[in-house]
């Protein structure tokens, strides 16, 4: 029997919508109790096929959130909020490990990630810290020019998230911060997990929800409701709507469909994946993508001497006004060797390896 391109075209979107609703029956049959093991502190992500990128309607997306593209997962265990600063303290004291922010500054290392003939910085600069958010005094013309809000602060790291003399005392159910991937990645390697790729974050954030902007839908009325962010004139003045004008507390707000929270807002999360231009067109070419872990390279055009990774989910410092980055498609690319003011991770475990 032969087919004329247009009766094939029909056929193979059918055998999609089949594929489709068949993931969804064996999502929703393999989340069950009786089945799937409970971990402490972590939730079971089923897993299945779903559209990967901005979603239709989405006016603030941003290039690098597109083309959509098919992508299935495997069914994985996620932590249910990010990793606080009591569970790191306790890796630290099982480990002793020294955090990049703690770490003696290595010029040499530096130099490599900037542009030739660069000139050294005084010693007196090259210190250890990490990079802290500043309020402007006045309404900021150029909201390209991240330098405006950001400042290199010695003594700065995860149990001094303020800069040298702060303390994270009674911010024990806080997010970690000023961790770098390679940070995040011991802890993993200590906890015996991984982080997630983006392919399974980008799922697990979306809560079961389907081409929605972000986990609860897409309408921002109630925003301040479920997501730390900024609200006001960023980054002049936060009204603190949400309550907060830093990180909150993990479970400060509800979850998503999956049993996340913070899945969205309070701080940024490192994955595993390389920061690829290129990345999103290409994977239209390979149909539906099995577990993709990302491109097998770095390449960022605008940031030509780092090889970056893909960080997730916004921030306390995402506004409306510039990126709204707590929407679900939403993505940055970060050197793995910084580390922030709000810039912290999750874990993921693999049914496997439970």
């Amino acid at each position: 029997m032969k087919f004329n391109s247009s009766t094939k075209g029909q056929i193979i979107f059918i055998l999609l919508i089949i594929l489709l609703n068949q993931s969804c029956k064996k999502s929703t049959q393999i989340k069950t109790k009786d089945q799937i093991s409970q971990i402490p502190g972590m939730v079971w992500i089923p897993g299945g096929i779903y559209h990967m990128g901005a979603s239709d309607g989405d006016r603030m997306a941003l290039p690098h959130e597109k083309p959509k593209h098919t992508v299935k997962v495997d069914g994985f265990y996620m932590d249910e909020t990010e990793v606080t600063n009591a569970q790191f303290s306790k890796f630290i004291e099982a480990t002793n490990y020294i955090t990049t922010a703690e770490r003696p500054v290595d010029w040499d290392l530096i130099k490599q990630q900037l542009p030739p003939g660069t000139p050294k910085p005084h010693d007196s600069l090259l210190l250890p810290g990490s990079l802290l958010f500043k309020k402007t005094k006045e309404s900021v013309p150029n909201l390209y020019d991240f330098s405006q809000w950001w400042r290199w602060a010695i003594g700065a790291n995860w149990k001094e998230p303020e800069g040298k003399g702060s303390s994270i005392v009674g911010k024990e159910n806080h997010p970690v911060v000023h961790v770098s991937h390679e940070d995040a990645m011991a802890y993993c390697n200590w906890a015996g997990r991984r982080l997630p790729t983006e392919a399974e974050w980008e799922f697990a954030a979306r809560g079961g929800k389907r081409d929605k902007i972000y986990f609860w839908g897409d309408l921002t009325d109630k925003l301040s409701s479920y997501v730390n962010s900024w609200e006001g004139e960023f980054p002049v003045d936060n009204t603190q709507a949400d309550g907060f004008e830093k990180s909150a507390p993990v479970k400060t707000y509800p979850p998503n469909g999956y049993g996340l929270y913070e899945i969205s807002g309070n701080v940024w999360e490192w994955t595993s994946d390389w920061y690829n231009l290129n990345y999103y067109n290409n994977c239209l070419t390979n149909g539906v993508i099995d577990n993709p872990k990302g491109s097998t390279m770095a390449f960022n055009p605008n940031n030509p001497y780092i090889d970056e990774r893909v960080i997730r989910g916004g921030s306390f410092l995402c506004n409306a006004s510039y990126c709204a980055s707590y929407r679900v498609s939403s993505r940055m690319a970060t050197d793995p060797n910084t580390s922030l003011e709000h810039l912290g991770f999750r874990t993921v475990l693999d049914l496997k390896t439970k």
